[in-house]
């Protein structure tokens, strides 16, 4: 039986999704919302999001790098956005097989991952299993090198049924609260907030969040980095020096593991900083892709 949320009202079917534009494949798991666009020849850019802002946070990313030349896929991770909410186990082996069905049905190999936040063990696991697929490697204020310290609310989603009372009640109000704490610039939180309801009133939403959670995708991954290090592909790896959901000092660890990376601090700025300065991140990202 499934948890009542009640701010969860809709559906997602062929009639609520035509609202979100882009297109739509069957994987194993289930519909997976994505957009594919760009020079046919360009590098081929691969942006996997992280734990809850699905695939609008690349939105400056994604138009910045099609001007450029570049060919783009930017997809929402299964429970989020678009894409459906399976009754799954949400674990890095599930989003994993994520990226891999969807590379393999759209016929795509050869690509440089960019992964932001939770996308970074995404990514770094994915290359861990499937190294000839990727070509270069971009992290964005990865999770991973330590686990995650979570909100006061979603502490409680390791506890059956208490997590799910928790958040049922009180979740969605606190939930967008809480992700203005992705952004150092408090002008941009207003319309952060607004694209970000969105998806929350999609049935699956909260069951994939707590799933992810109880599935370990917030915990340390550490050891994937040091293997992927191993394999020296060039790397670029942003940080913003004043990311509070994953702090600047987890870099460190980042940095060990893969000390051949490119490394940019990205100053007066928060966990997004290809979202809140792309001023500053799409140059060098424009740069690295083109060596």
């Amino acid at each position: 039986m499934s948890f009542p949320y009640l701010d969860e009202v809709k559906e997602l079917n062929e009639t609520t999704r035509r609202e979100a534009g882009g297109s739509f494949i069957v994987l194993s798991d289930g519909v997976t919302h994505y957009e594919l666009a760009g020079g046919i020849n360009g590098r081929l850019v691969v942006l996997v999001h992280g734990f809850s802002v699905p695939s609008f946070i690349f939105d400056n990313t994604f138009e910045f790098l099609i001007k450029a030349g570049f060919r783009v896929l930017r997809y929402d991770l299964f429970g989020r956005g678009y894409s459906d909410r399976p009754r799954i186990a949400y674990n890095v082996e599930a989003f994993v097989r994520q990226l891999k069905e969807l590379l393999d049905g759209l016929g795509l190999n050869h690509v440089t991952l960019v992964g932001l936040s939770m996308g970074g063990p995404i990514t770094t696991a994915f290359i861990d299993r499937y190294p000839d697929y990727v070509d270069r490697h971009v992290l964005i204020d990865p999770a991973g090198a330590k686990p995650v310290r979570l909100s006061f609310l979603l502490n409680f989603a390791k506890i059956p049924i208490l997590s799910e009372l928790a958040l049922g009640l009180l979740g969605s109000g606190n939930m967008v609260k809480n992700i203005a704490s992705d952004l150092f610039d408090s002008s941009m939180v207003r319309q952060f907030q607004a694209q970000y309801r969105i998806q929350m009133q999609y049935k699956g939403f909260k069951r994939a969040i707590l799933s992810t959670i109880r599935n370990g995708l917030l915990d340390s991954f550490e050891d994937t980095y040091i293997r992927v290090g191993s394999l020296r592909k060039p790397t670029l790896l942003f940080w913003g020096r004043n990311d509070s959901t994953v702090p600047f000092d987890h870099s460190r660890i980042i940095q060990n593991a893969l000390p051949h990376a490119e490394f940019h601090v990205i100053e007066n700025c928060g966990h997004i900083p290809h979202f809140e300065k792309p001023e500053i991140v799409n140059p060098i990202l424009a740069e690295f892709l083109s060596k």
